[in-house]
C-alpha cells in the first residue's frame, strides 16, 4: 500500500495491482488502505479508489488473483517498466524474480519487516550483502540454485524481536505501523530514483546518436 501510495502521488500514473486478499480488521494497524470503510473489500479495489481519489487520470488495472505458477502465464511482463515483489509467499517471490530477470524488468523485492520495531534499520541492497535477515538468508539460497545472485532489495538490519505466543505455544509474526509503512515508501524512492536514471540514460544515448548523425550529415 504505502508503496503504491509514494508512488502515486509523485505522478507515476498506471499501475496494475496484484493482491488476492480483502481487507481485514487486523491489516488497520499497518495498512494504508485498511479502514472500518474498507474492511471485507478486495485490497485492488481499495487501492485502485484510493489512486483515483488523488488522480483520476490514472490507468489501474486491478488482478484479485494470488500470483503463481498456475498463472504466470497470464501476465505479458514486456508491457511493466518496473516490478515491486512484496509477497509473502517465497515460492511466488522467486517465481516473480525470475520471471523478471528472463524478461530484462527491473525489479525491486521486499524482504521480511514483521517482528522488527526500527524503522532505521532499514536498507537498500544487493540480496548477495544482506545480514541478519532470515527471509533475505532463505532467498539468497534458493535463487543461488537457480543461478541469481543478484537482486536489488529493502531490508532490515534489525535481529526479529520474538512475537507474543498465540495459544498452544504457536508464534505468529507481529507487523507494527511504522515499519512495513517505512519500507514501503523506502521501495517507491528507489523506484523513482531508478526511472529517473533510467529516462537520464535514454535521454543521453539518443542525444548521442543524434549528434552521431549530425557529424555524418
Amino acid at each position: 500500500g504505502y508503496v503504491v501510495e509514494g508512488l502515486m502521488r509523485c505522478g507515476i500514473g498506471s499501475f496494475l495491482l496484484v493482491d488476492h486478499d480483502t481487507v481485514s480488521l487486523s491489516n488497520c494497524n499497518r495498512q494504508i488502505i485498511a479502514t472500518l470503510q474498507t474492511v471485507g473489500m478486495p485490497k485492488v479495489q481499495a487501492m485502485k479508489q484510493r489512486i483515483l481519489s488523488v488522480n483520476p487520470s490514472a490507468q489501474v488495472e486491478t488482478r484479485q488473483a494470488f500470483f503463481s505458477a498456475e498463472n504466470v502465464d497470464t501476465f505479458d511482463f514486456s508491457q511493466f517498466d518496473y516490478l515491486v515483489d512484496a509477497i509473502d509467499s517465497v515460492t511466488s517471490k522467486l517465481l516473480l524474480i525470475q520471471q523478471a530477470k528472463k524478461q530484462g524488468v527491473p525489479i525491486l523485492s521486499s524482504m521480511g519487516t514483521g517482528n522488527k520495531r526500527d524503522p532505521s534499520r532499514l536498507e537498500v541492497a544487493d540480496l548477495s550483502q544482506t545480514s541478519v535477515c532470515p527471509l533475505a538468508r532463505v532467498m539468497r539460497r534458493e535463487l543461488g540454485r537457480r543461478g541469481i545472485r543478484h537482486v536489488k532489495v529493502v531490508y532490515s538490519k534489525e535481529p526479529p524481536q520474538r512475537a507474543v505466543p498465540l495459544e498452544e505455544g504457536q508464534r505468529a509474526p507481529a507487523s507494527i505501523s511504522f515499519v512495513p509503512s517505512s519500507a514501503g515508501l523506502l521501495i517507491a524512492s528507489e523506484v523513482v530514483k531508478d526511472l529517473l536514471s533510467h529516462s537520464e540514460q535514454e535521454a543521453s544515448d539518443r542525444k548521442g546518436v543524434d549528434e552521431d548523425a549530425a557529424i555524418r550529415l
